[in-house]
């Protein structure tokens, strides 16, 4: 297993209303870059429940995050690439973190 994916943890802080415009100002966001192994959760192929039953339900397109070391700091999103994800479950094993993910739909106009 190889941990070579850049995955960014990001914060994101809302920003504040001007009072002179009426607008709120964009918001600002941290991104915390750590290096993971990446692969897909997909359940369906083989009919394998071994991550159904160990993980729980889990959605078609979700992904599996794992890290060496675990990221114990407050997070909003996970940004793979140009992607956003949300954080479906984390378990801590003995010195590994392991996140499912899902991603976040972008909003059309």
């Amino acid at each position: 297993m190889r941990f070579d994916k850049a995955v960014y943890f990001q914060r994101v802080i809302p920003g504040e209303y001007d009072e002179e415009t009426g607008n709120y100002t964009d918001p600002e966001v941290i991104e915390k870059k750590r290096v993971a192994s990446i692969t897909q959760s997909s359940t369906q192929p083989k009919g394998d429940r071994n991550l159904q039953i160990e993980y729980g339900n889990i959605r078609e397109d979700a992904l599996t995050i794992r890290l060496l070391n675990p990221y114990t700091h407050p997070f909003d999103r996970i940004r793979i690439g140009d992607r956003l994800y949300t954080a479906d479950s984390c378990f801590m094993l003995r010195n590994k973190q392991v996140f499912i993910v899902s991603e976040i739909q972008k909003e059309s106009k």
